[in-house]
C-alpha cells in the first residue's frame, strides 16, 4: 500500500478537541493520589505568543504529560499577569480602555497556546485584573497591615517630571524618561513597603536548606541580592572650623581591617547630616539637587561621574592622627549602612577615582599579592610611613605602627586559602577570600576600646509596592484628616479600579477623577480621600500559584488545597526572574503563612530557567532592519526578498522586536504544526542553554516527524493484535530489538527526569533508527517490533502529543494516551548487555580489550585475558606474578 502523509493540520485539530471533550487535564484534588504541581511563569497579554513562550510551555508540558502518564495527579494551570504599563501605554496611543485591550489580548493568547496542544487546566484559568482575584490580594493586604508587616514612608524615587509618574530603574534610561525623554529627577514620596527585611535570614538559610533543586546560579543571585555582610559600626568624632563638635558620624563598613587607608569620610547626599549642612550653604544645596537629577538604581549612580562636595567638617581617625576630610558625595546609596562610609582610594576603584579627583592621598594598606617576600627596603618604607606619627595603645602603653599590628598575632597559614598570612614585617597577603581573621581582629579592637562594634548588615531592602499608575490593584486605605490611615472596611471589598477614566493629562488618571477618590472615612464619617497608588505588578505574581489551587474561592485559599497541592513541584521560566519575583514569592508565601493562608514556606519545591530563543540578525544598506522573512539565503550571502538588495547578516540574537529578529509561532504552527515547533524546542541543545531557531533545524524536525509517522504507518498491519503476548522463543534479531527498545525506555524516563530533553530525542532517533534499519523475518520479530513502536509512540507523548496520539490510534488501540496510558516500564534484565567489553592491562598499560559474556566467572576472565596475542607479546614470554580481575570491566597483569 503507499504511504500516507501525516496530515497534521487536521490531526492536531482533532486532538485537541477529544482533549478538550474528555477533560483529559482538569485537576482534582485527591489525597489517595500522589500530587505533581507543574507551573511556567504566567504570560503578560501583550497580544501574541512569542517563541520564549513556546519553548517555556513546552519544557513544563513535557514534565506535566510525563508525570500524568506516571501515576502522578497533575495539576498544570495556565493565567495572565495582566496588571502593568503596556495596557495603560497602548491607552494612551491607541485610545482604548486597558482592561478592552487586556482582555482581547488575553482570548487572542489563549487561542495561540491552546494551538500548541498543551495539557493545560483551563478551568483554573485566572487574570489578575480581574476583581475575584485582586479582592484576595487586598485583604491579605490589610492582614499584613494589622500584623506589622508593611508600613508607609517617604523615600526616594525617579520621577518623571513631564509624565509625571514614578519610574522604575528599568524605565529611566540615559538618566531620562523612557517615554517622555525628560531628565528624570530624585523626589521623595510617600510610599507603602512591606518588611521583607524581617525576613532576610530565613530566605538566606533557606537557600542552602531548603532549595537543592534549584540551580546553583539562581540561588547564589539571590544570596548576593540578600547581601548579607558581617561588618561594624565605626563612629568618628567631628571637628568644625570652631573645633570640636558634639557629633558623631556613625559609618558602617564590611572591611574595618582597612581603616589604616582611609583618606576621606562621605555622605549621601540624603544624609540627615547633609541636609542640615545644605540649610545654610546654598552650594551643597546646589549640589544635592544636581545629585537629585540621577536615577535611584545602584547602576545609575554607578555608572555616574563620581562627584562630592566638601564640608567643612573633618573626621578623626580611631587611632591615627589623621583628620579625615567630609564630602558629600553622589555616589554614596543613603539606604545601605548609615549613608555614610569611609573611603580607602587603595583598595577600592569607585574611592580611587574620587580621590584622584579631589587630590586626595592614596595610603596603601595591603601588599599586593605575589609570592615574594618583602625587601628589607620596602619593610623600612612601609614603617616610616606610621614612625613619623606613633600612636600609644590604650591597652597596654606600646607603640603602634598600624591596626596590621592588632591583626599580625593571629597568623595563619599561608596555605589556608580561605584565611590570611601576615609577614613579620606587617604586610598582609590577601588570598583569595575576605581576610575573615584581620577583620574580626579589628572589630575586637574597635569594641575594646569604644570606638565601634560588630555588626550585621543585609543589602536586601524593604520591598516598595506603591506604583503611581492607574492599571493595577488598588491600596484599600483609605486617608482621613481626623483618623489618619484607615484600612478599607472588608466587606466592602473589592476597591474596583474606576472604568470612566481619562489618560489625556500627565500623571495618574487614578488622582484626576472627579468622584472615585472621594469617600466618607469608615470611622468618623468625614470627608477623606482613598489611596491612588496601586499595587506593583510584582504583588500578583507573588501568590499566583497559590490561587490555581482554588481559584473560585471565596477566600484567598482553601487549605484543604492549598495543603494537597503547595508547593509547586516544578516551576519553569527564565532567568531574568531570579531575583526580584521568586524573591518576592518566598517572601509573600511567608507572609500568607503567618495569616493562615498556607503551611509551606517555599512556594517552589524545583526551578528550572530555560535559555533564551535566539536568532541571526538582518540589517539593509541602510542599516535598517529586517525581518527573517523579508530576507532570502543563499549560503554566507542573503538579499531582501522584494528588490533583491544585499543583506548584513549579524550575529544571533535573542529575538526581540526592536531587531526584528523574531518568528512568529503562529506561521510556523500553520506551515509545520505545533508537534515540529514543539520538537525542535527540545532537540536542538540543552533546555538550560540558549537556542538558535534556524529554518533548516524547523524543517529537519518536521522531516522526521513525518518519518516517525511513515514507519508506523507502514509497519502497523502487518503486526501481531493488540493484546499479544510475547512468544517464550525469540529469534537473536527480536531479542536485541527488545534490548534495544527496553533500553530507550529507561534512558527517555531519566533523561525527562533531569531536564535532560535533548538527550531523549537522541536516543529516540536512534530507536527509530534502527527500527527502519530492521529487515528480519525471524521468529518473534513482528511481536517486538509491535512492543517498539507501542514504546515509541508512549516516549514520544510528552513532546509531539498529537502525532503520539494518531500513532497509538494507527497501532490498534482504542484508548487514549494523554488520559489512560500508563507510561512504559523498563525491564531491567534487557538494559544490560550480555556482553561487555574488558580492558586487558600489563603492568598497568593497556594491551588489549576483550569481549566476554557479562558476569564471567573471574578464572574464566583470566584465561581469555592471558590467551589474547597481544598480551601475550606485551609480557614477551614471562610467567604472571600476579592476575588482578575487576568483574565486567578490567584485567591487570603484572609480569
Amino acid at each position: 500500500m503507499a504511504t500516507s502523509r501525516y496530515n497534521f493540520r487536521e490531526t492536531e485539530a482533532k486532538w485537541q478537541r477529544v482533549w478538550d471533550e474528555r477533560g483529559a487535564f482538569r485537576a482534582e484534588t485527591d489525597p489517595a493520589r500522589p500530587k505533581y504541581y507543574v507551573l511556567e511563569m504566567f504570560p503578560y497579554p501583550s497580544g501574541r505568543i512569542h517563541m520564549g513562550h513556546v519553548r517555556n510551555y513546552t519544557l513544563g508540558d513535557v514534565i506535566a504529560r510525563a508525570r500524568r502518564a506516571q501515576g502522578f495527579n497533575v495539576m498544570h494551570p495556565m493565567g495572565w499577569d495582566a496588571f502593568g504599563l503596556p495596557a495603560e501605554n497602548a491607552a494612551i496611543a491607541s485610545k482604548v480602555h486597558p482592561a478592552t485591550w487586556t482582555y482581547q489580548n488575553i482570548a487572542t493568547m489563549r487561542d495561540q497556546l491552546k494551538s500548541m496542544g498543551l495539557s493545560l487546566d483551563w478551568s483554573r484559568e485566572i487574570a489578575t485584573c480581574h476583581p475575584d482575584y485582586y479582592r484576595h490580594e487586598q485583604r491579605m493586604f490589610l492582614e499584613m497591615l494589622e500584623q506589622g508587616l508593611v508600613y508607609r514612608k517617604e523615600s526616594w524615587v525617579n520621577w518623571d517630571p513631564v509624565d509625571q509618574t514614578v519610574l522604575a530603574n528599568e524605565q529611566v534610561i540615559d538618566g531620562r524618561g523612557w517615554r517622555s525623554d525628560a531628565p528624570v529627577e530624585r523626589r521623595k514620596l510617600a510610599q507603602w513597603f512591606f518588611k521583607i527585611t524581617d525576613y532576610a535570614e530565613d530566605l538566606l538559610q533557606s537557600l542552602e536548606n531548603d532549595l537543592e533543586r534549584w540551580p546553583a546560579k539562581v540561588r547564589l543571585m539571590q544570596e548576593n541580592w540578600i547581601g548579607k555582610s558581617r561588618g561594624a559600626w565605626i563612629d568618628f568624632a567631628l571637628a568644625g572650623p570652631g573645633g570640636a563638635c558634639n557629633d558623631k558620624l556613625r559609618v558602617f563598613t564590611t572591611r574595618p581591617d582597612t581603616l589604616d587607608g582611609a583618606s576621606f569620610l562621605a555622605l549621601s547626599p540624603h544624609h540627615p547630616l547633609a541636609t542640615e549642612l545644605a540649610a545654610s550653604d546654598p552650594a551643597l544645596k546646589a549640589f544635592i539637587a544636581e545629585c537629585d537629577r540621577v536615577g535611584t538604581s545602584e547602576a545609575a549612580i554607578e555608572l555616574a561621574e563620581k562627584k562630592g562636595y566638601r564640608t567643612t567638617l573633618a573626621g578623626r581617625h580611631p587611632y591615627l592622627p589623621t583628620a579625615l576630610p567630609v564630602f558629600v558625595a553622589n555616589f554614596v546609596l543613603m539606604d545601605y549602612g548609615t549613608g555614610a562610609i569611609f573611603g580607602v582610594p587603595s583598595g577600592d576603584q569607585r574611592d580611587l577615582d574620587f580621590a584622584r579627583k579631589y587630590d586626595l592621598p592614596v595610603i596603601e594598606t595591603y601588599r599586593p599579592l605575589d609570592a615574594r617576600d618583602p625587601t628589607p627596603d620596602e619593610i623600612e618604607r612601609y614603617k616610616a610611613k606610621f614612625d613619623e606619627n606613633p600612636v600609644v595603645s590604650v591597652a597596654n602603653g606600646m607603640k603602634r605602627e598600624s591596626l596590621f599590628h592588632i591583626a599580625r598575632t593571629a597568623y595563619v597559614d599561608k596555605s589556608d586559602t580561605q584565611k590570611v598570612r601576615y609577614t613579620a614585617a606587617g604586610f598582609m597577603q590577601e588570598r583569595e577570600a575576605t581576610p575573615i581573621v584581620a577583620i574580626e581582629k579589628a572589630i575586637e579592637w574597635l569594641e575594646k576600646n569604644g570606638h565601634g562594634s560588630g555588626t550585621i548588615q543585609y543589602r536586601l531592602r524593604d520591598w516598595g509596592v506603591s506604583r503611581q499608575r492607574y492599571w493595577g490593584c488598588p491600596i484599600p486605605v483609605i486617608h482621613c484628616e481626623t483618623c489618619g490611615i484607615v484600612p478599607v472596611p472588608m466587606d466592602q471589598l473589592p476597591v474596583e479600579l474606576p472604568e470612566d477614566v481619562t489618560f489625556e493629562k500627565p500623571g495618574n488618571p487614578l488622582d484626576h477623577h472627579p468622584t472615585w477618590k472621594h469617600v466618607a472615612c469608615p470611622n468618623c464619617g468625614g470627608n477623606a480621600r482613598r489611596e491612588t497608588d496601586t499595587f506593583d505588578t510584582f504583588m500578583e505574581s507573588s501568590w499566583y500559584f497559590a490561587r490555581f489551587c482554588s481559584p473560585r474561592a471565596k477566600t484567598p485559599t482553601v487549605r484543604a488545597e492549598v495543603d494537597y497541592w503547595l508547593p509547586v513541584d516544578q516551576y519553569v521560566g527564565g532567568v531574568e526572574h531570579a531575583v526580584l519575583h521568586l524573591l518576592y514569592a518566598r517572601f509573600y508565601t511567608r507572609a500568607m503563612r503567618n495569616g493562615g493562608h498556607v503551611a509551606v514556606d517555599e512556594p517552589f519545591a524545583g526551578l528550572f530557567t530555560q535559555g533564551m530563543v535566539c536568532h541571526e540578525t538582518y540589517r539593509d544598506s541602510d542599516g535598517n532592519w529586517l525581518f527573517p522573512q523579508d530576507v532570502e539565503r543563499d549560503g554566507a550571502q542573503a538579499v531582501t526578498i522584494d528588490g533583491n538588495r544585499p543583506v548584513e547578516i549579524g550575529r544571533s540574537e535573542k529575538m526581540s522586536k526592536s531587531r526584528k529578529n523574531v518568528v512568529d509561532p503562529a506561521n510556523i504552527i500553520e506551515v509545520y504544526g505545533a508537534d515540529t515547533a514543539r520538537w525542535f524546542m527540545l532537540s536542538d541543545s540543552p533546555p538550560e542553554r540558549d537556542l538558535e531557531w534556524t529554518e533548516s533545524g524547523v524543517e529537519g524536525a518536521w522531516r522526521f516527524l513525518q518519518r516517525v509517522w511513515r514507519l508506523v504507518d507502514d509497519a502497523a498491519d502487518a503486526l501481531p493484535a493488540v493484546g499479544t503476548a510475547m512468544p517464550a522463543d525469540l529469534s537473536p534479531a527480536a531479542t536485541e530489538l527488545r534490548r534495544a527498545t527496553h533500553k530507550t525506555i529507561k534512558g527517555v524516563s531519566e533523561d525527562i527526569a533531569r531536564f535532560h530533553f535533548n538527550k531523549a530525542v537522541a536516543r529516540i532517533h536512534e530507536l527509530v533508527n534502527r527500527l527502519q534499519a530492521e529487515n528480519s523475518s525471524d521468529a518473534g520479530i513482528h511481536h517486538a517490533r509491535r512492543e517498539a513502536l507501542e514504546s515509541l509512540a508512549l516516549l514520544v507523548q510528552p513532546m509531539v502529543p498529537h502525532l503520539a496520539e494518531e500513532l497509538w490510534t494507527r497501532l490498534g488501540h482504542k484508548t487514549l494516551l494523554a488520559a489512560d496510558v500508563a507510561w512504559p516500564a523498563a525491564d531491567a534484565a534487557l538494559t544490560i548487555d550480555e556482553a561487555v567489553t574488558i580492558a586487558v592491562q600489563v603492568n598497568g598499560k593497556l594491551r588489549a580489550t576483550i569481549e566476554l559474556p557479562r558476569d564471567t566467572a573471574s578464572n574464566d576472565a583470566e584465561a581469555a585475558a592471558l590467551a589474547d596475542p597481544a598480551v601475550q607479546r606485551a609480557m614477551e614470554g614471562k610467567a604472571a606474578r600476579k592476575v588482578i580481575v575487576v568483574p565486567n570491566r578490567i584485567v591487570n597483569v603484572v609480569v
